[in-house]
């Protein structure tokens, strides 16, 4: 059998390829490639944007905007990924999506915004501007990479991404009760929630015990369907959002107008600085996996262009009403699965993304599933980002001034997070940074880092 009429669900070898980066495949097995990608990526792309909406109570018909037009700008971010114009692109099999690294302060934000009185569309409009705003700064940050990584070294990241992934589970057990709404009607984690929620998160944890890589891969996309079955024999499905959508989704720049936020913006740079230094993690895992350099002038020329097209695309995400997107790493997973690292792959994963947003009734369908089901599966992708942050850490020689810079950051990043009240006397535009513990502790991680001097031995 030839490398091209190699099933694409075939595992390769460690030291060889399927399909190297420039191969074209055959049209068959580039679909079947490409379909085992987006069933790694489709959950975790809309996920982010139906957890705000619902968090927020922004409606139906928006809602179903927002999740179609996240799956349109994460095809043009992978399509420009994989295919490469100019400075922009990684020239690599890489899959962009919506990001769960901005969920945690984009919530905490909101809500705070939506309880003094501002109305959802204005919310909505500061956070698409805060977006924006964001967005060039990771597009300056792949301008000064060298000077970035100094700044923030693994340590910095890792204890960022630790509290992102921490700040996180809460959203997710909120959700697995039920979401906001469930809250303020007093089903909040009652019988019929914490049933469906419990079987997607116990068909997940199943699921990835049974020796079948191709099932692994997919666990969280079959957990959801059993979940979306039981939540339709239970009458709990909404299909409110189907009903209202159009035919075609037409692409609508500032539907919500747009505003900003000091109080939104500054936690965001902070995450903005860590998922630009993900990304390079990203892009080099990807070029290991490609049989690619992972060092030298051509991976450098490589990193750059992931990070520009990285921040980039969250500035085209603002513009069209929808939320930051990052590389994904999963992706890397399914090429080891596949053997098949050709970046032509991308441009068919591409293409089925933006054809998804642009017919709704695909986001209508996604979207009447019940909160509890969704937070079955986000507890889960969630943990995953606290344990990734664990991951990090380990990967640093944790002396005692490591461990100290740890310490100090969690404390104050987890303190202010659980009790928001030890700001209270602080002026308002320090409290309002400060109430987001991603902040806190990214702020404190950064300073501690700088201010404290590592030993000539680390060195």
């Amino acid at each position: 059998m030839s490398s091209i009429e190699q099933g694409p669900g075939a595992a390769a070898p460690d030291n060889e390829l399927v399909l190297g980066l420039e191969d074209k495949p055959r049209p068959l097995i580039a679909m079947l490639a490409a379909l085992q990608h987006l069933l790694a990526i489709i959950v975790p792309i809309v996920t982010p944007g139906l957890l705000i909406c619902q968090a927020l109570g922004v409606s139906a018909r928006d809602t179903n905007l927002i999740v179609s037009m996240s799956l349109v700008i994460s095809g043009i971010a992978t399509f420009v990924q994989c295919r490469r114009f100019g400075p922009f692109g990684a020239g690599l099999l890489i899959v962009q999506g919506t990001s769960f690294n901005f969920v945690g302060p984009l919530i905490a934000g909101g809500v705070l915004m939506v309880k003094q009185g501002t109305p959802v569309e204005g919310v909505m409009a500061a956070i698409f501007g805060v977006v924006i705003a964001g967005s060039f700064v990771e597009m300056g940050v792949s301008r000064i990479l060298p000077f970035i990584k100094r700044l923030i070294s693994p340590l910095v990241t890792g204890i960022v991404v630790l509290m992102i992934g921490l700040t996180l589970i809460k959203v997710g057990l909120i959700s697995m009760g039920g979401g906001f709404t469930a809250m303020a009607n007093g089903t909040f984690a009652n019988g019929e929630n914490l049933l469906l929620s419990g079987v997607v998160l116990a068909i997940i944890v199943l699921l990835n015990r049974i020796p079948v890589v191709w099932m692994r891969s997919c666990a969280i996309v079959i957990a959801l369907a059993a979940g979306y079955a039981l939540a339709g024999y239970m009458g709990r499905l909404d299909f409110t959002g189907m009903h209202e959508a159009a035919l075609f989704q037409v692409p609508t720049p500032l539907h919500f107008g747009l505003s900003f936020s000091w109080a939104l913006f500054i936690p965001m740079l902070v995450i903005y600085l860590v998922t630009s230094l993900e990304a390079i993690g990203d892009v080099t895992a990807t070029s290991k996996v490609s049989r690619e350099p992972v060092e030298g002038p051509v991976w450098m020329q490589r990193i750059k262009g992931g990070v520009l097209v990285n921040g980039a695309n969250s500035l085209l995400a603002g513009v069209f009403n929808t939320f930051p997107s990052s590389i994904f790493a999963q992706n890397n997973g399914v090429i080891q699965l596949t053997g098949i690292a050709s970046r032509h792959i991308g441009i068919w994963i591409a293409a089925m993304l933006v054809l998804l947003g642009l017919f709704p009734t695909v986001a209508g369908v996604i979207q009447a599933v019940p909160e509890p089901v969704l937070g079955g599966a986000a507890m889960v992708m969630f943990g995953a980002v606290a344990a990734s942050g664990i991951n990090i850490l380990a990967s640093t020689r944790l002396d005692r001034r490591a461990l100290l810079i740890i310490a100090v950051s969690l404390a104050l990043g987890l303190g202010v997070a659980q009790v928001p009240e030890f700001l209270a006397h602080m002026p308002s535009a320090l409290r309002n940074v400060l109430e987001s513990g991603v902040a806190t502790g990214g702020i404190c991680a950064l300073v501690l880092n700088w201010f404290l001097p590592e030993s000539k031995a680390q060195q």
